[in-house]
């Protein structure tokens, strides 16, 4: 595991490159905008999802063109346009705006499409019931091998309440995986775990996966949305594969939740 946390400039700020990183096999970027300025992109047998992370845009692609706003990952849901290999797009902002890119080689032309919020598929996890709420957490997908088959990669988001952990109990895939991170306040933190590492998640920090047991958590007070993107490995596409830590499977038992009860009754 490895944490990137680049000084954020104006324009498009990189933190992989797919020939670069070919362990990861995927551009990441962080696209910083202001008013009247444009970016634009399109390569040949390359794949790119461009994600509102805050601000006011217009996107454009193949004749269409559509604003978008979001005030942030923790008050707006997103937009996303995911372009087919090839395919020139363009962002001009009308405000100050923050994106993040992400980018993967694909050979096969697939249409393009703009993910709005209500396009979203949201799913409510970590109750009361598993490990009193500990895990709460909401994980939100653009697109992924069931809904898009077509594409080499995967998109999401994780809202990571408060004090919570998610990515958990430990678990791992062998197909490789970005957490980018932002916070609700500037002086927000948390801590990214992996194959026996720990760093501490910051705001605009990359976390990069390539194998072991990985979790997330948010230091209470603090709210973490991370982008989760993952890249389908060569006849081994991800197929929401979890394989936990063995060590913690007693987690998912049904008197977990008891246990831990008990535990805070005499403490």
């Amino acid at each position: 595991m490895a944490y990137l946390q680049p000084d954020i400039k104006p324009g498009y700020n990189a933190y992989l490159d797919m020939n670069g990183s070919p362990e990861v096999g995927m551009d990441v970027g962080l696209l910083v905008l202001e008013p009247g300025q444009r970016w634009e992109s399109g390569r040949p047998g390359v794949e790119v999802a461009t994600l509102l992370l805050e601000g006011e845009v217009i996107f454009q692609w193949e004749g269409r063109d559509t604003k978008a706003s979001r005030r942030n990952p923790f008050q707006d849901e997103a937009f996303c346009l995911h372009t087919g290999p090839g395919v020139p797009l363009s962002v001009q902002a009308v405000s100050h705006a923050e994106l993040y890119i992400q980018a993967v080689k694909n050979a096969n032309p697939f249409p393009s499409k703009l993910y709005a919020p209500e396009d979203v598929m949201v799913q409510h996890a970590g109750d009361k019931n598993e490990l009193l709420g500990a895990m709460r957490r909401e994980i939100k997908t653009f697109f992924d091998y069931e809904s898009a088959p077509w594409s080499q990669m995967v998109l999401g988001e994780v809202l990571n309440f408060p004090g919570k952990w998610s990515s958990y109990p430990p678990h791992h895939h062998p197909q490789p995986e970005v957490y980018f991170h932002r916070f609700d306040r500037p002086l927000g933190f948390g801590a990214s775990f992996g194959n026996g590492e720990v760093y501490t998640s910051r705001q605009n920090g990359l976390t990069v996966i390539l194998d072991g047991f990985h979790s997330q958590t948010a230091a209470p007070g603090y709210a973490m949305c991370y982008m989760w993107g993952i890249r389908h490995l060569p006849g081994n596409p991800w197929q929401k594969t979890r394989i936990d830590d063995p060590g913690h499977e007693w987690l998912w038992k049904a008197d977990a939740n008891e246990y831990i009860f008990r535990l805070e009754g005499e403490t």
